[in-house]
């Protein structure tokens, strides 16, 4: 009897441990994993940018992608012309525009995230001239020299580059005498394109384009015209919002500060060119 009895309590103890451990793996099964969830897909931003940013952008949407995965597509063209695609409900991730005013005004009517609205640099006009012009250009003024037959701005219409080569015109005196010459091009990258042609002796146009380019250029003094302050700002349509304002502050990061002072934007908090 006793041995029969110390069985019984083997078996008792069996089972209490048996149904512990089932108990325990119900629960764990339960229970969600502690270990991180795998990385999101990779995605494809759509940014909308004025043409002075032809060149800086690219390598900074490169570098970007080198070390996010994701991957940046850009639509350059003049800013008020892609200010009315927004308007108009174009899918754009971030908007980066030539002159704060346009980005204003997005923000009046409730178009854009406020709080994203950042300065990202400061733009200078150039007189730019093929390597192969003869004609000597030192200042505003030989514009109307008149071996000068045509000279290129962007259309003030809608391109921010455009207003400020008009100011810099007016400011100079020589608005009026040059109206026989100027030629309007629909962005301040085609404004180039025409002088690198030879369809013009000079166009005025951005240092940013200015200095990657085999010509000659001379800075439009800043006093001429009002600053050309640049802002991106992201779109309430964006599809991919906060992977925007990711890439939006890599511009102004350590990593994209340096590549806009390569192409010669005056920066925030930094002095201009003299």
């Amino acid at each position: 009897m006793k041995r029969t009895w110390q069985w019984f309590l083997v078996f008792v103890c069996v089972g209490l441990l048996a149904a512990c451990g089932a108990s325990q793996v119900n629960q764990q099964s339960l229970t969600p994993s502690a270990s991180p969830s795998p990385t999101g897909a990779s995605v494809t931003l759509t940014v909308s940018a004025a043409a002075d940013l032809n060149y800086v952008f690219p390598e900074i949407g490169k570098l970007w992608k080198q070390e996010t995965g994701n991957t940046v597509t850009f639509n350059l063209g003049s800013t008020g012309q892609l200010a009315q695609q927004i308007e108009r409900g174009a899918p754009v991730d971030l908007f980066a525009a030539a002159n704060k005013k346009f980005v204003e005004e997005l923000d009046q009517r409730g178009l854009v995230f406020s709080d994203t609205k950042e300065l990202y640099g400061v733009g200078r006009l150039t007189l730019w001239q093929r390597k192969q012009g003869f004609i000597e250009i030192k200042d505003i003024q030989d514009l109307t020299k008149p071996e000068v037959k045509r000279v290129a701005i962007a259309n003030p219409d809608h391109a921010p580059y455009g207003v400020a080569a008009r100011e810099a015109l007016q400011s100079a005196g020589i608005w009026d005498k040059l109206q026989p010459k100027l030629i309007l091009g629909e962005n301040i990258k085609q404004t180039q394109q025409y002088a690198e042609t030879g369809n013009v002796d000079v166009a005025i146009a951005a240092l940013s384009i200015s200095v990657g380019k085999p010509g000659k250029w001379v800075l439009v003094p800043e006093r001429l015209h009002k600053p050309l302050e640049q802002m991106l700002v992201v779109p309430k349509n964006a599809p991919h919002p906060e992977v925007a304002k990711q890439f939006a502050a890599f511009i102004n990061s350590e990593k994209g500060r340096p590549l806009m002072r390569k192409y010669g934007f005056v920066l925030p908090g930094e002095a201009p060119i003299p």
